[in-house]
Parts: structure tokens; sequence; C-alpha cells
């Protein structure tokens, strides 16, 4: 019967009533050895680097909330809502939607979160642009030999409209960051901080390749 000659295994027998096999014994006893070649047979080392040199995906998970302030500014996304009289209170400019997808980035790339890369501990970004801590994290998730395919983000809240500027905001974050990212909105029917607007928060999912 057919027999693999590197580790003498046969091929599994069939069980009673099966319909016999289309191949011949010959054709099986390739199927035998193929499953049985070792990493040092060239068509298993060539299966194996093709594998090796596929793309790395990486994934992560981001998430912002902040508390509306009066007197300070509502900025979204990198876009100023001038009519709002209130505005995320935070460390730098509590803009939930850049900060998710910062926390998204650094969460993927495994270089911790944002937090622990731009939190109250570091003066240095004390009331900073969000659009610069997205340009920071970019740069640490590139020289960590990341590319960025894609960031989703969604803002949860009851203000500002975002909806009328949502397709502007994630074309300025195309342009200004070049990343591809898609943004939305939703409420919470009047549940928790954002649906009482107390607050805001956003989640965002990153998507990177090595």
């Amino acid at each position: 019967r057919d027999q693999c000659r590197r580790c003498r295994r046969s091929p599994k027998p069939r069980p009673v009533g099966a319909q016999s096999s289309s191949t011949s014994p010959s054709q099986r006893h390739r199927v035998v050895i193929s499953l049985c070649r070792s990493p040092a047979d060239p068509a298993t080392s060539g299966m194996m680097k093709a594998v090796s040199e596929q793309p790395n995906f990486r994934i992560g998970t981001g998430l912002d909330v902040h508390r509306l302030a009066p007197g300070r500014e509502m900025r979204i996304a990198g876009l100023h809502f001038p009519e709002e009289d209130h505005g995320p209170d935070g460390h730098s400019d509590g803009d939930v939607v850049l900060h998710a997808i910062c926390d998204a980035l650094l969460s993927a790339a495994d270089l911790g979160d944002l937090g622990s890369n731009f939190g109250s501990s570091q003066p240095e970004w004390a009331g900073a642009a969000s659009d610069r801590l997205l340009t920071e994290t970019l740069s640490r998730v590139r020289q960590g030999g990341f590319e960025v395919v894609n960031v989703s983000c969604q803002l949860i809240g009851n203000r500002p409209r975002f909806g009328p500027r949502r397709e502007e905001a994630a074309t300025r974050i195309r342009e200004v960051h070049g990343i591809d990212v898609s943004l939305s909105a939703t409420t919470t029917d009047g549940l928790g901080l954002t649906g009482r607007g107390e607050g805001l928060a956003a989640i965002a999912t990153a998507l990177l390749s090595r």
C-alpha cells in the first residue's frame, strides 16, 4: 500500500462504504509525500517564505471621553464649532475624535495608550492641539515599522451637530495627516453623560500593516 518514503506513514483508510477515490495510487502517494515534507525541502521552504512575506496586520481600539465645560472651544475631528458655548475639558484641546484615533493607533502598534504617551504627567503636551498629538502618534507608529491601512472613528454625543460636517472632517484628516479615515456619529438616546449633554465620547479602530 502507499506509504511516505520519509516518515513511513500510510494514508488514512477510507470509511466503510465510502466511494472510491478517482486518484490513482501513484497520485495518492505524491499527496502523502507532499504532506510529510520537512521544512528543509525546497517546496516546503518556498511555501514558508511566501507565508512569511505576507503583510503583518495589527488591529487596535481606542476610546476617549471628555466632559463639556463652559467657555471651552468645541473642537471635534480638527474642526471648530463656534456656535457651541461649551467644549471638551482636558489636558490638551480635548478633541475626542482625534484622541480616540491616536489611542487606537498606539494600541495597534503596541506602543501603550494616549495617557502613557501624552498624559498630564508630561507638561509639554498641556494645551496641545490634537493635530499635533496625531502627527506625533503617526511618527511613532511609523518608526515602529507600521503603515496605517485605515482608521474608523465614531463620535458619541448630542452636540455638536456633526453629521453635516462629517465628510469635511474626514477629508481634512486625510489631507493633513495622510491616512485613510472614515467617520460617523451617534447618540445614546438620553442615557449616560453623553445623553445628558455632560460630555462627549469617541471610539476608534485602527488597522496597521508591517
